[in-house]
């Protein structure tokens, strides 16, 4: 009897620290989370209620502002079915060809080492680590000579351009994982080096490359600087016509939290979907 109460104060002293340990991430879920319901709950209040001071926690709700923004009234620039299609073209567009590109050139450095290859590496992704807005300028002017300024090339060449270091430094760590015997052993039965990197490394890679490809896409989309300076009415996407609802005349906060509801939704609902791909792919050996 008396050799279990050393035992029981173990187990107690085990059971305070999981509930504290439980409490801290609780807190914060509830300090990440709450951003989030504050911005859908304002989307669905009244004008009035949503200037209200001290907020109301119970209202009645009202999808005044989603009707508002969809149908183009009010202080948007353009209808959001519009922009949100301008947002899934340049972004997607610019994903693939990120991908494209990036995925390519991670295979080169990952089976044909040169004594370079770390820095190389390290190089590729450094230019990254600088800021875009010293590029805006050099770049603004590049697509004005090329005439392409409010179109979706003039987002998607440089969204790719931005994105491949990302994809080469991710994909480079993923090849390193497959044996190359593989590809060798297909190359004997009669693929060509194309060929074996299509038919036997790619889909070896697939949780990496899906979990690479979410993550280009959400910097694609969430992109603001580049669709600002680059886009007028045309190729306008969805999160620089939030800037719309910030007028003279006050923020229009109904409408603004309804607008970046509908921009977070797709990207939200996308992670969720490939949760599975992004877990595993981020544990098959992204990080080296």
């Amino acid at each position: 009897m008396a050799a279990t109460w050393p035992r029981r104060r173990v187990i107690a002293k085990r059971s305070l620290t999981q509930a504290a340990a439980y409490l801290v991430v609780g807190a914060f879920v509830l300090f990440a989370v709450f951003p989030v319901y504050w911005m859908i709950s304002t989307s669905f209040k009244s004008r009035w209620d949503a200037f209200r001071l001290p907020p109301t926690w119970l209202f009645k709700p009202t999808l005044e502002h989603y009707a508002s923004i969809i149908s183009g009234q009010g202080w948007i620039s353009a209808p959001m079915p519009q922009l949100l299609a301008n947002s899934v073209i340049v972004a997607g567009s610019a994903s693939l060809l990120a991908l494209f590109a990036g995925s390519l050139s991670a295979y080169g450095l990952s089976r044909f080492p040169t004594g370079y290859g770390k820095h190389l590496a390290m190089w590729i992704l450094s230019t990254r680590m600088f800021p875009p807005v010293a590029v805006a300028i050099p770049v603004f002017l590049m697509m004005s000579s090329l005439d392409l300024i409010d179109t979706y090339w003039a987002l998607i060449l440089p969204y790719a351009a931005f994105n491949i270091s990302f994809v080469v430094w991710m994909m480079r760590s993923f090849f390193d994982q497959i044996p190359i015997e593989l590809e060798q052993a297909a190359m004997i039965d009669g693929c060509s080096r194309l060929s074996a990197f299509a038919r036997v490394v790619l889909p070896l890679t697939l949780p990496g490359l899906m979990a690479t490809a979410v993550f280009v896409l959400i910097f694609s989309w969430n992109e603001f600087l580049f669709a600002l300076i680059l886009t007028r009415t045309e190729a306008k996407t969805a999160p620089v016509a939030a800037a719309d609802f910030v007028t003279l005349y006050g923020i229009q906060w109904g409408q603004l939290t309804a607008h970046a509801t509908l921009i977070s939704a797709p990207i939200i609902i996308l992670g969720l979907l490939f949760q599975r791909y992004i877990v595993k792919g981020l544990t098959l050996g992204a990080v080296q």
